[in-house]
């Protein structure tokens, strides 16, 4: 277990839930094939003009949003301009070419330390398009902001974090949720229950380069994100039976205090109707095979969350800063919840907020 994380989990028993609600989010329908679309051969021509229109609808709202071309400017000029903070690095390509670039944020860039190394990753659904915005702009608030907010110069200074902003650039410029092969990404990963996806050669190319990503760099934590909902999501992702269940990992308190962690420090996750404290169990939401989220768990170590950080998939660019406002302390507050000294602050103002009105109404 992470000795960066673990010492705290003897005050989770104060403030987490246990139950749950359903509904249908992280990303689509909770059946998928391959592709992302449950098939259908009896309605193939109508689902093509729902698709059509679908995509007329997203085109419109995609004006608001930095295209491929414009995020990798935009990861260039913060390299640029933060070169004393940070490195840019390609952990491979696309199916259509187009590098998937990511920024490292760390006072020591690129080098080995003794200290916790935590991954973002967004649009890893082509038409889930929030994360790659608000992972850009996290980038530049630490770098506008080190040096001056004690908590952006605590993640620099002992945090080796890693942003990719888009896992799949070509699912977003086809305006669709799988990759240039429709293929969901988030299906594409090998299966803990089920032999699926255990052929190198069979997956995509964005999946192997995550999969050598997590080879290359032993990462503490990560979350992705995703749309269509507004909840923290951790393994595991599916069951034995394939039934609707809460089947709890071995580190299921450590997990469900991450996923409180980000539903508390946001806005208004944790006021969910659907979700009791704005987190839920995977497999009891539904069950999802072949996920990105169980394989870090099992192949690397990772603690990763699955965050659905927006009721609307692709809502319009405007609601985009308001967005980023609700999502930034929960963001900052996970990465922080790496470091040792932030978590002991973090606990004594949970204790002290919880036992001093019980000791003031006993007065």
């Amino acid at each position: 277990m992470k000795k960066l994380i673990f010492p705290f989990i003897l005050c989770f028993s104060l403030y987490l839930s246990s139950f749950f609600r359903l509904t249908i989010a992280r990303g689509g329908e909770p059946s998928p094939n391959r592709s992302g679309f449950v098939e259908n051969s009896s309605v193939g021509s109508l689902r093509q003009l729902l698709e059509e229109d679908h995509f007329r609808k997203l085109e419109k709202l995609a004006r608001g949003y930095m295209s491929n071309s414009e995020v990798e400017k935009a990861i260039k000029a913060f390299v640029d301009r933060c070169s004393h903070i940070s490195r840019i690095y390609s952990i491979g390509k696309s199916v259509l070419g187009f590098p998937l670039w990511v920024m490292e944020i760390s006072d020591k860039p690129g080098e080995e330390e003794a200290e916790p190394a935590f991954k973002f990753i967004g649009n890893v659904h082509g038409d889930e398009p929030v994360g790659r915005e608000l992972l850009l702009l996290l980038a530049n608030w630490l770098c506008n902001n080190y040096m001056k907010d004690p908590l952006a110069t605590l993640i620099i200074d002992k945090v080796h974090l890693h942003i990719l902003p888009s896992m799949n650039p070509d699912g977003f410029s086809l305006r669709r949720r799988g990759n240039a092969n429709n293929i969901d990404l988030n299906r594409d990963f090998p299966d803990q229950f089920f032999p699926m996806n255990d052929d190198l050669g069979t997956r995509q190319p964005e999946t192997k380069a995550i999969i050598s990503w997590l080879r290359e760099i032993r990462f503490t934590a990560s979350a992705s994100l995703h749309g269509g909902a507004l909840v923290a999501n951790y393994p595991w992702d599916g069951t034995e039976n394939k039934q609707k269940n809460y089947y709890a990992c071995p580190d299921d308190e450590t997990f469900r205090f991450m996923a409180s962690l980000y539903s508390r420090s946001h806005y208004n996750m944790s006021l969910s109707k659907e979700f009791r404290g704005g987190i839920t169990n995977g497999a009891f939401w539904y069950p999802v095979y072949g996920g990105m989220q169980d394989w870090n768990y099992i192949h690397g170590s990772c603690f990763e969350l699955t965050l659905e950080i927006s009721d609307n998939k692709w809502p319009a660019a405007n609601e985009l800063p308001t967005l980023w406002e609700f999502n930034k302390m929960s963001m900052l507050n996970l990465v922080a919840s790496l470091v040792k000294e932030y978590m002991e602050g973090y606990f004594h103002q949970i204790v002290e907020g919880l036992c001093l009105p019980l000791l003031q109404s006993r007065e």
